[in-house]
């Protein structure tokens, strides 16, 4: 069991318009992570939204990365299109960063790690799309860099529901604590 901290910061990560367009087409899946957004914000714990996004012209996106490239041969996904802009079912308060990332984890090319040491965070609550993507990425990052962890598995979604089901039932477990948000909720 992690040991519990006074410092959490929930991570609300890709649920961005490109993205959402893409997972869910139902609103009501993203009523979960509306409703952490809202019990984070209550609780005064720090709510961090991460997209991801590259510059005009793709410098960053290698011709060996093999989902990027695809991303920069078609366009789009810059940092000032509508598809990398936080999707207006969470809208960030005025207080509330936005950090964008180059790749799948939140740490990668961002300053998501700055901003947590600038604060004290040493507890990250995860939620977002997919599941097999930002949230596996950033879970294993985080957990390598020694900080607790919680997912919260209604508030993720993935296109495969197989591959979230066995990562939030087989591997997240190991090095993070798994629940719903209505579990995180009555918890807190």
């Amino acid at each position: 069991m992690q040991q519990q901290s006074s410092k959490p910061a929930l991570l609300v990560m890709d649920i961005q318009n490109g993205i959402v367009s893409r997972f869910a087409n139902d609103g009501s899946l993203l009523v979960p992570i509306q409703q952490a957004v809202e019990t984070a914000r209550k609780q005064k714990i720090p709510v961090i939204f991460v997209r991801v996004g590259f510059s005009e012209g793709y410098p960053e996106v290698s011709p060996r990365n093999k989902a990027f490239s695809a991303i920069s041969s078609r366009g789009g996904m810059t940092v000032l299109d509508p598809s990398t802009q936080i999707h207006e079912s969470v809208k960030p308060q005025a207080d509330e960063p936005v950090v964008t990332k180059y790749r799948v984890s939140a740490f990668a090319g961002s300053n998501l790690e700055v901003i947590l040491r600038a604060h004290q965070i040493d507890t990250l609550i995860l939620c977002g799309i997919a599941t097999s993507g930002v949230i596996l990425s950033t879970l294993r990052e985080a957990a390598d860099k020694d900080y607790a962890l919680t997912v919260l598995s209604d508030a993720c979604l993935d296109a495969d529901p197989e591959v979230h089901r066995v990562l939030m039932e087989k591997v997240f477990p190991r090095q993070a604590d798994v629940m719903t948000v209505d579990e995180w909720i009555s918890k807190g």
